[in-house]
């Protein structure tokens, strides 16, 4: 065969199938190009969560708190045993040999694509409350006392010895 007849082949196949060549070179670039790194969550998209503020949970529970009837005027003072936190998936190994004992453990990690990995979280946890400090202005009536014990007990998890409800002035 001579090489005019290899060319003109060629052109024939190439006007036959240019389609899916090009389909093929768009699908190649589109592998080839660099991918932008998002820290949200595009597959759920839920956004980025945002740091726990012990001050502004404190401003949440004022607000709350003043609303119950008789409470006046309320300012909280929370105390923390240990902020929110989160438990990870992990993989582990026990290797024995010579008298001791080898444990090894790996955290799991998720594949977000483009090169994107992130532990996975099988538990996310809250804060853990210490204490709380009420100071209201309606702080003597006890069924105000009450009301806002089982108000701050409810929203923090707190129990009432660990809860203090101070007349303010």
């Amino acid at each position: 065969m001579k090489s005019g007849e290899w060319f003109k082949k060629g052109s024939e196949a190439l006007e036959k199938y240019k389609y899916v060549l090009l389909v093929i070179l768009v699908g190649a670039a589109l592998l080839l190009w660099p991918a932008e790194e998002k820290r949200e969550n595009v597959q759920t998209g839920e956004a980025p969560e945002e740091p726990f503020r012990v001050e502004e949970m404190e401003r949440k529970l004022e607000n709350a708190l003043s609303r119950v009837e008789g409470a006046g005027n309320v300012t909280v003072v929370l105390t923390l045993q240990g902020g929110p936190r989160q438990i990870l998936a992990q993989d582990g190994s026990v290797q024995e040999g010579e008298g001791r004992v080898e444990k090894e453990t790996h955290t799991i990690l998720l594949s977000r694509g483009s090169g994107y990995e992130e532990p996975a979280v099988l538990q996310q946890l809250g804060p853990v409350y210490q204490g709380a400090l009420v100071v209201s202005s309606g702080g003597n009536d006890p069924q105000v006392k009450l009301a806002l014990y089982e108000a701050v007990s409810a929203l923090t998890g707190l129990r009432a010895d660990q809860i203090s409800i101070c007349k303010g002035k």
